[in-house]
Formats: structure tokens, sequence, C-alpha cells
């Protein structure tokens, strides 16, 4: 029987992204033939696994988890390919020990996820990745994650359903403004806490979109700078934090930061994901491709 060295096992995992064991089982029934055992390695799983990585996964959902000790936590996207797989109860628990692995481990990256151990098993996350892919038929995918951890502070998260989280750090307050914070985060979708944290090239364009469109209106040209300014100030009021009115506010009118000042509280961070979030959508055209099917049927 061939020897089966180390140096093996790794080339073949690299070669099939499989687990070490596997890799390991399938050299030895193959042998030590490496072509042998990739081939079959990619029979049973590589194939169905590479064949499924290219397609579009805009589905999934959004989980979120914190440690006991609300001290730490995370936000994690995991996306699929369709809706039916984004409801799966195994997809679903996939996702919530991944947000918990990242709690516990805090992984520099994607790449840095997938090799640690997933939460409750001696796998890799990468691992138990595809052999859901297997399981279920469908690519899936960890897309991104957030993860704070505070001293001083303290953490909430919110979830809407599965498909929008929010992972907030605060100080001052309790946990039921954490919460409110969270909800408010999750419906009103602010862009960051405050105008710093606005993308000037944002601002640049609300600024010249106001410029011309007074300008179009015959307004003077002594004018323009003063409704431009109007006009960015009212947007950041919206795109902020900060500056939106509180979805629970009883006057309609109070503002986040009207809410945190007469709490005593703050927001030092705040992550919020929506399913599928910039990623473009394969739109099929059924009708096109049975008329292309019976075109090339007929010659």
């Amino acid at each position: 029987m061939a020897e089966i060295t180390a140096s093996m096992v790794k080339e073949l995992r690299e070669a099939t992204g499989l687990g070490m064991m596997e890799c390991k089982k399938a050299l030895v029934e193959a042998n030590g033939d490496f072509k042998v055992a990739e081939e079959q390695m990619r029979i049973k799983s590589g194939a169905k696994a590479s064949k499924a990585a290219s397609r579009v996964t805009a589905e999934g959902v959004v989980s979120a988890f914190i440690a006991a000790d609300g001290k730490t936590g995370a936000v994690v996207e995991v996306n699929c390919e369709t809706d039916f797989v984004a409801k799966n109860d195994d997809f679903v628990a996939f996702a919530k020990n991944a947000a918990e692995t990242v709690t516990n481990g805090n992984p520099a990256d994607i790449d840095a996820l997938l090799a640690s151990a997933m939460v409750g098993g001696s796998e890799s996350v990468e691992d138990v990745r595809k052999a859901l892919v297997m399981k279920l038929g469908e690519n899936i995918s960890i897309r991104r994650f957030e993860r704070y951890e505070t001293s001083t502070g303290k953490l909430s998260s919110y979830l809407h359903g599965s498909k929008i989280g929010v992972l907030i750090e605060y100080t001052g307050g309790d946990e039921a403004l954490g919460r409110d914070l969270s909800m408010h985060i999750a419906a009103s979708k602010p862009k960051s806490i405050d105008a710093s944290g606005v993308n000037p090239e944002d601002i640049a364009t609300e600024r010249r979109i106001a410029i011309e469109k007074a300008r179009e209106s015959g307004k003077p040209e002594t004018m323009l700078e003063k409704i431009a300014e109007g006009t960015v100030q009212k947007f950041l009021k919206e795109v902020t934090l900060m500056g939106q009115v509180f979805v629970k506010a009883e006057d309609g009118k109070q503002t986040i930061e009207q809410l945190l000042k007469s709490r005593g509280a703050a927001v030092s961070a705040f992550q919020m994901f929506v399913v599928g979030e910039g990623i473009e959508k394969k739109v099929e055209d059924y009708a096109a491709e049975v008329a292309a099917t019976i075109a090339a049927a007929q010659g």
C-alpha cells in the first residue's frame, strides 16, 4: 500500500477544497494515486459544489449574535439562490452558527472565517458550508460580516424577519433604548451616524443638483448657494442617524440626536445588512428561452 504523506493530503485539500480527513480517506482508497482520488472526490461532492459556485446567490438571511456578557457581537449575511432554501432550518442554523463563530473567534476576513472551526463542532465553517451545498443543492456563500467588541459600551441587535439585520454599539441608556435604536435603523436605513460619515461625493451631487434645479426655475444666481445649502442640510437629516426623526417619537418631531441627549446616551457605531443589497439578480426570460429552443429544434 502506498504511503500517504501530509503533503499529499494538503495538496488534495487545496485542489478540491474539501476536508483533510476526506482527502486522506480518498487517497487511501486510491492507493495514493492523486488523480484518481481527486476525480472520485469531485464526483462525490466537489463537482457539485464547484458547479454551484458560479450561480448567483441573491437570496438568504441575515443573522446576529451577542455574547452573554453583552460586550461582543456580530451580524452576518449568508446567501443562497432561492427564498425556499433561505427558509430551510439547516440553512438558518448555519447562518446563526456563523454569527456566533465570528463573535467568538474574531476572524480577520471571510477566508479566515471559513477556515475557523464552526461553533459546536470540529469541522471548519467551509466544510460545513460545502456539506450544506451538497444537501440543499444550491450555492451557499457567506457574503459579509461585522463584529463589535466594546469595553465601556453596550451592544444591541435587531432582525427584521430574516432579511434585515442591525448591530449597534452605544453608551448610556438601557436595553430598551438599544432595541429601539436598532429597530429605528432597520426602518429608516441611515447611511451614517452623522454628517462626518456621509460620502463627500454624495453631498456634492446633492448640492450640484439643487443649484441646477434652482437655476432652471429662474432663481437669481445670488440665491443659488443658499438654496443648495438648505437642500444639503435636508439631505443630511434624511440620511444620518442623528438627523432622522425617531420612528417612535410621540410628537412626530423628536430626532435621534434629541432622544439620545434626553437619555444621556450616545451611539458609537452601527452596521445594517440587507439581504442581497447591491447584488445584481439575473432576470430569467423564459418566453425567450422557449422560443430559442423551438427555433433551434426547427433548424
